[in-house]
């Protein structure tokens, strides 16, 4: 499981000219599956989103998680994140789950970071052509793989 984290000012996802989720100051969640990624995953990357301390406290310091800001949480589901690129110019998405067992783990990942963060979260639609819109704050972006615990 492969997730990006963007710290935006705010985000949001239209799909065919209709806004699907939308959020002030919080995080943006990119998030790709692959066929072995389970509970456990979906639990260790929950924990580490809600938990990493990327917004600044009253210092200008990055030291608040995202609770502790009042942020917001968008997720949108993009199996682009197991590209693999390591032959020729055209990415392979082999490791990316199939279809219909992505639907199923963001769904599963989607219940597990709502209960993580003790709140509702906004979302993508699974699988559609999605326009995604973001102010990036700072920048800061974060990049988690659950088979890469570094």
């Amino acid at each position: 499981m492969r997730v990006i984290i963007q710290r935006v000012k705010h985000a949001s996802v239209t799909v065919d000219d209709k806004i699907t989720g939308s959020i002030n100051h919080g995080l943006l969640v990119l998030v790709g599956f692959e066929a072995e990624d389970n509970q456990e995953d979906f639990e260790w990357i929950a924990k580490k989103i809600v938990q990493l301390r990327i917004f600044n406290d009253e210092n200008n310091v990055m030291n608040c998680d995202v609770k502790q800001v009042n942020g917001e949480i968008l997720v949108v589901s993009q199996f682009t994140l197991h590209a693999s690129t390591k032959k020729g110019n055209r990415p392979s998405y082999i490791k990316a789950s199939k279809p219909d067992l992505a639907n199923l783990q963001y769904i599963n990942f989607l219940s597990v970071i709502e209960r993580n963060l003790d709140s509702k979260i906004e979302t993508g639609i699974f699988g559609a052509d999605m326009k995604v819109e973001l102010l990036n704050d700072g920048p800061v972006t974060i990049f988690i793989d659950s088979k890469n615990r570094e």
